[in-house]
């Protein structure tokens, strides 16, 4: 998987290590991340600086993870290009989720 788990906190920490989070890529990030919600993760960050590119069907993840929290928690957005930015907020997703910058390095 393309995926890098640490925590910090409460904060349950997910690097996503692919450029396109697409149809050939949601299912498995779907079921990646259902584990980590049924593991009891309910702040998740997720860091998406290396994606370049976001489909409906890896929307559509995002939003079928954030309902798995069932309102008991919460995803954040973090470092997200202008490209995903922007469907984020052509969709209103930015609306849903939380957007953060990409974190800063000490």
């Amino acid at each position: 998987m393309q995926l890098d788990i640490s925590h910090s906190g409460a904060d349950t920490l997910v690097a996503v290590h692919t450029t396109r989070l697409d149809a050939s890529f949601a299912p498995q990030f779907k079921a990646d991340m259902m584990e980590i919600v049924n593991a009891g993760a309910r702040r998740i960050v997720l860091d998406m600086s290396a994606v370049k590119l976001i489909d409906s069907s890896g929307l559509g993840t995002l939003v079928s993870i954030l309902k798995a929290l069932n309102g008991q928690g919460s995803i954040v957005i973090r470092g997200a290009s202008p490209t995903v930015l922007g469907l984020f907020k052509l969709t209103r997703m930015d609306r849903v989720f939380t957007i953060e910058p990409a974190a800063a390095t000490a």
